[in-house]
């Protein structure tokens, strides 16, 4: 039976910045997600995009993800072997690779310490790397999806349930960053107010799930413009609409807070 009630605090917010605020309360569930118009300005994301043809990008694994995504720069859930640990030799060896790429290619300006600079700013931190080993994980993932994300949730803790990083995460925000999206109105980003549950197994589908998983749930649905900045908690399941004969290309990245209070990035 669908859900009536809802929850007065599951919103999304547009501010004209990033606030430590804003980052405690998608820590704590107590706000959906905060959108910064103009995050990017318009110059620089045309700048940006100028230079992205100097990346080397390839699509996810499509037996992992079948709906087309391209993309550059490793994402952890690539290397996660079947017991929940990571091959943590192959990931390095990618992540410095795609560090190499990033600086060889030369964007200016660049995206994502611009991103991690005000975002440090607004918690009171420098954010560093997430490290592995005393080694850093690759941050700043670059992803054009036109065809649509299936509804799905990211958490570290629970997808590697043994630990990963050096840094125990406490709570885990996405960021994203568009320097391009669809004219249209089309390429949502949705949230629902559901976290995983057990029962949740019998929606799978690849790397995801099927909208019965979150029938009844309240929503959010966020158009993105063209430098947009959105912050939010993936715990939540989340989705991708398709918006075909437009190009939707983002930066993404996860922040985590860790015990000690500091903030921490990876992709």
């Amino acid at each position: 039976m669908p859900r009536t009630a809802l929850d007065p605090l599951f919103t999304a917010v547009d501010a004209p910045a990033f606030t430590d605020r804003h980052l405690a309360e998608l820590a704590a569930g107590t706000l959906a997600a905060v959108r910064v118009p103009d995050f990017l300005d318009r110059q620089t994301c045309a700048s940006v995009l100028a230079g992205l043809d100097r990346l080397p990008t390839a699509d996810y694994d499509h037996a992992r993800v079948p709906t087309p995504i391209l993309r550059f720069g490793p994402a952890l859930n690539d290397y996660r072997e079947p017991d929940g640990t990571l091959d943590v030799d192959r990931y390095l060896k990618h992540a410095e690779a795609a560090d190499d790429a990033w600086r060889r290619a030369g964007i200016r300006p660049d995206p994502i310490a611009a991103s991690l600079e005000r975002l440090g700013s607004a918690w009171g931190v420098t954010v560093s790397p997430a490290t592995i080993d005393g080694r850093p994980a690759f941050g700043g993932t670059l992803r054009e999806i036109d065809n649509g994300a299936l509804i799905h949730y990211d958490s570290v803790n629970r997808e590697f349930p043994t630990g990963l990083f050096d840094q125990q995460v406490v709570a885990q925000l996405a960021f994203n960053i568009w320097v391009q999206a669809p004219a249209d109105g089309r390429g949502a980003t949705m949230i629902w107010r559901h976290r995983w549950e057990p029962v949740d197994e019998r929606y799978r589908d690849a790397y995801g799930y099927r909208p019965e998983a979150v029938n009844g749930h309240q929503r959010v649905r966020l158009v993105p413009e063209t430098g947009d900045g959105l912050l939010f908690n993936p715990v939540h399941f989340h989705a991708v609409e398709p918006c075909p004969g437009q190009r939707r290309i983002a930066f993404a990245f996860f922040l985590a807070l860790t015990l000690t209070g500091q903030l921490i990035s990876w992709s």
